[in-house]
């Protein structure tokens, strides 16, 4: 997980955690996915574009003004669902932004699906009771419900250990590993006592 926001569905939440992934990206990224929502274009652009402003062309009229460009090889695909009478009957991929040929090449014989999200979903609400649907064990105020949402995401990272990311260490003998060690962050799984008391800030 590299970023959790809560709030609502906006514009300017998409673009406030799109910010705090690119800070945590050593560059732009080769492809974003996601779902059709409206504003994701937008966000992706205020987020990772670059305010240019064209040359002077020598021809009368206005000139053009400043405006934003993502860079080149950034792509956006988003996952589109065909239903009847309320099922899924199709899911297809669609390119937003780039080229059908450069999103082939990022996903490197992968496909275009947002599954890996609505895993993770499913596990955020099988940790954080306050987030199950048509229960009384919902959140009535907003500051205790981020809390927990960010104690339940970012523990994950380092004291989860994800089936899928265990290493085979001899015969049907494996290392389990939590993304954070997946990513290099870390060299053990971590308990939740060990992650709580953790510093925030290391003296120099």
């Amino acid at each position: 997980m590299l970023s959790v926001l809560v709030g609502k569905r906006l514009l300017d939440n998409a673009v406030l955690l799109l910010l705090d992934v690119k800070g945590r990206l050593a560059g732009p990224p080769e492809l974003i996915t996601s779902d059709e929502w409206a504003g994701y274009p937008d966000a992706i652009a205020q987020a990772f574009g670059q305010v240019v402003t064209p040359q002077r062309t020598g021809r009368p009229g206005r000139p053009a003004g400043p405006r934003v460009e993502v860079p080149q090889g950034l792509c956006h695909a988003t996952v589109h669902k065909t239903r009847e009478c309320g099922r899924v009957v199709k899911v297809e991929a669609r390119v937003g932004r780039g080229s059908a040929e450069a999103v082939e090449a990022a996903l490197a014989g992968g496909e275009v699906s947002v599954s890996y999200l609505e895993r993770q979903n499913g596990t955020g609400r099988h940790r954080n009771a306050r987030k199950g649907r048509k229960t009384y064990r919902f959140s009535k105020l907003l500051d205790v419900h981020e809390a927990l949402t960010y104690f339940t995401m970012y523990s994950y990272n380092f004291c989860w250990p994800v089936s899928t990311l265990r290493q085979e260490v001899g015969p049907r003998r494996y290392r389990q590993r939590t993304p954070a060690m997946a990513a290099g962050l870390a060299d053990h799984v971590w308990t939740l006592r060990e992650w709580i008391t953790f510093p925030a800030c290391q003296p120099e």
